[in-house]
């Protein structure tokens, strides 16, 4: 009698923790609310290679959280001022070596958000304030004449602004 008590209790608890963890599901099922496709344009300002490198992971895992929620994203990213710098393939040798990890990750997200489709501009009043050759710009990004253009454009075409700072 005590063995099918104990079970009992068991498979009660189990059941509970079950439905407890399904319960607890976080999603954004509000925000997408009958949303099937999104416009988007991040505005890319930083001023540090650790948090550039932070944020694009970030923007990677939304681009996939709106995909696994069954919404298709149509995602720009526009980089601004001092960001440039931590996009370039030529980098100064101290600074490559005390950002490596950095730089290699910037590196990958761009590679791996363009394969995803997202288009990422890059502008090119910042890259000549400091002093970033274009041609050192991954080919998987566009140089843009004006960043803050290209924004006005894209957010007349219908895309809302995430700006990033």
């Amino acid at each position: 009698m005590k063995s099918v008590f104990a079970k009992l209790i068991i498979s009660l608890l189990a059941l509970g923790i079950f439905f407890n963890i399904h319960a607890m599901q976080i999603n954004d099922s509000a925000a997408l609310n009958g949303v099937k496709e999104t416009k988007s344009v991040f505005l890319i300002d930083f001023t540090n290679v650790k948090k550039t490198a932070f944020y694009l992971n970030i923007i990677e895992g939304t681009h996939k959280g709106l995909v696994s929620q069954g919404v298709k994203p149509n995602m720009v990213l526009v980089f601004i001022g001092e960001t440039v710098k931590y996009l370039s393939t030529n980098q100064d040798e101290a600074f490559e070596m005390e950002n490596e990890e950095s730089l290699e990750s910037i590196k990958n997200s761009v590679k791996r958000l363009a394969s995803l489709g997202v288009r990422m501009e890059v502008c090119a009043v910042a890259t000549k304030v400091f002093n970033v050759d274009n041609n050192t710009i991954p080919k998987e990004m566009n140089i843009v004449a004006d960043g803050f253009i290209s924004l006005i454009g894209w957010q007349t075409q219908g895309h809302k602004l995430v700006p990033i700072f």
